[in-house]
């Protein structure tokens, strides 16, 4: 287990410059004639069948998730190379208990909710996790989309409630949506009472707008104490899993001193816009996809590892 030190998330705005120029291969740009219309004189090649010939049937459009709909997909967003595929989930999930996250108090309560940063696999794969709610942005959603990447929502309810049919899309297409508290307070700073408030308020209202109450919960900021897994343990969460990675749309942040990716890593990010940052989600997740597959790995869904 790699050694963390918990901190509030850098809320600073940061200005800096977008991701490079499409880079894609001309054996992507061009994977196919039917597809891209690849011709070497730029015009669409003559197809008019030999005479006396039949002519055959029209290719039929790709399906949405073949690969010559992602090649075309990547290069409609920006993206410098087709995002990898991941594996097919686990057939036996990882074992994450409390051991393998920190203690609590100065001790470990083994049947508490674990908190961690990286799931443990050789996989070469991370997670995509995007916290609080307050940026809709519908690009995101059609990006997303089209380029097939999991993630998982941690919301917060007095930045979603103005617009719950946002995040019930996301859910439709298989995002898991988990709990971020209701009003995102610094929990170490409530009393249980408070806090056990905070995180069953918040799995009431998930329960009732997307039909399930969630197992998962992030406490904000990163920041726990017994009391905040005690009372998420109540209210029903049996995994607390904050972030070894963050993105910006300008930069990376670590906790890791080597300031790379590692097997398993989560990744944090923000449903946020050009109200905090230069640039948008879109911009956001062209960053954080163009690092990790130049690095070699794929966007993997967090809760088919628990």
């Amino acid at each position: 287990m790699r050694a963390v030190v918990q901190n509030d998330k850098n809320r600073s705005k940061r200005g800096g410059g977008r991701t490079s120029a499409v880079l894609l291969s001309v054996f992507a740009l061009c994977a196919g004639a039917v597809v891209c219309g690849c011709a070497g004189t730029g015009e669409s090649p003559d197809v008019r069948p030999a005479a006396g010939r039949q002519a055959h049937p029209a290719a039929p459009a790709p399906a949405p998730d073949s690969h010559a709909a992602l090649v075309a997909a990547a290069r409609r967003w920006g993206l410098d190379a087709v995002p990898l595929r991941p594996p097919a989930p686990p057939t036996h999930k990882p074992r994450i208990t409390a051991r393998d996250g920190f203690e609590v108090d100065g001790q470990v309560e083994d049947d508490l909710p674990p908190v961690f940063t990286t799931i443990p696999t050789r996989q070469k794969v991370v997670f995509l996790t995007i916290d609080d709610g307050a940026n809709k942005d519908p690009d995101f959603l059609r990006m997303m989309s089209e380029l097939k990447i999991p993630y998982s929502a941690f919301l917060s309810n007095y930045l979603v409630k103005d617009d719950y049919g946002f995040f019930r899309t996301m859910q439709a297409e298989g995002h898991t949506l988990n709990n971020h508290t209701l009003t995102h307070p610094y929990l170490p700073g409530l009393s249980y009472d408070e806090q056990k408030h905070e995180i069953c308020g918040m799995q009431t209202i998930m329960k009732k707008q997307f039909g399930r109450a969630p197992t998962v919960f992030r406490p904000p900021y990163g920041n726990y104490n017994g009391d905040t897994l005690r009372a998420a343990k109540a209210c029903g969460i049996k995994y607390a899993p904050i972030w070894d990675e963050e993105v910006f749309v300008d930069h990376w942040e670590y906790r890791e001193w080597d300031r790379s990716l590692h097997p398993g890593d989560i990744v944090l990010t923000h449903f946020r816009g050009r109200d905090d940052w230069d640039g948008t989600m879109v911009d956001d997740m062209r960053r954080f996809l163009n690092k990790v597959t130049r690095d070699g790995y794929a966007v993997a869904r967090l809760e088919d590892y628990l």
